[in-house]
């Protein structure tokens, strides 16, 4: 078993191939549990952070090996005198920032924008990948992060309408309403276990509104809940979120 581990920490491709593969596969299992919660950050956006710091890794030890074996008498010639892997870093530090500017919170607190974020950022790391020549790890990133982008949203949905967590946004006509709203939400033999209201404008004419994060006490159809909240005359909009 050491021995085989020892073999996959070499630098070839087969390691290559194991390293990127299961950081996807480990990133998707931590982000499985967040997304059943109904949490921001789901199975993909934990399985692009999570490849691309393997891929950010394995540059590293790729501009390492080239260095001091295949680059050794150009690194000689030019002298080198930093090491080459901040440039990287800097790289991804900076597109951090780009990164963030794609998050944003939505009027119905439901935060958006953490997938491109992390695809944005994984991008970021499989350029720089290019930019070093790495190109067997670059293919392989690339048909990774392929697959997490548009096979896995399928995967992830199936999920997250099969998870017994659900957040609810209800908007009704006063706070006098949160009551009847909260016992129609009991009578689902469901558990309440966060409630976060908005008072509303008066100004801008906009209805109070409350976020409900419920547990389903036994596996049954989102929508049979939500058909039996909007049955209320005082309920204006309900959606999940």
């Amino acid at each position: 078993m050491i021995q085989a581990l020892d073999c996959l920490r070499q630098m070839d491709f087969a390691s290559v191939v194991f390293r990127l593969v299961l950081a996807m596969i480990f990133g998707g299992m931590i982000g499985l549990e967040r997304g059943r919660k109904r949490r921001a950050a789901g199975m993909r956006t934990y399985m692009l952070v999570c490849l691309g710091a393997a891929l950010t890794v394995l540059l590293g030890l790729y501009e390492y090996h080239m260095l001091t074996n295949v680059w050794v008498d150009t690194a000689a010639e030019i002298g080198t005198r930093t090491d080459v892997a901040r440039f990287g870093a800097q790289v991804i530090n900076g597109i951090g920032f780009l990164a963030a500017g794609t998050i944003i919170v939505t009027g119905r607190q439901e935060v958006k924008g953490m997938t491109t974020a992390a695809g944005l950022w994984a991008s970021a790391c499989t350029g720089l990948a290019i930019g070093a020549g790495f190109y067997e790890c670059v293919f392989l990133a690339l048909l990774l992060i392929s697959l997490v982008i548009q096979v896995l949203p399928h995967v992830e949905n199936y999920v997250v309408e099969n998870a017994r967590n659900m957040n609810i946004y209800v908007e009704f006509e006063s706070l006098d309403d949160v009551g009847e709203i909260i016992s129609r939400i009991k009578a689902q033999d469901v558990q309440i276990y966060d409630v976060d209201i908005d008072h509303g404008r008066q100004e801008k004419l906009r209805n109070p509104s409350a976020v409900f994060s419920i547990r389903l006490k036994h596996r049954q159809m989102h929508t049979q809940v939500l058909a039996a909240i909007s049955e209320l005359n005082s309920v204006r909009t309900i959606d999940e979120i």
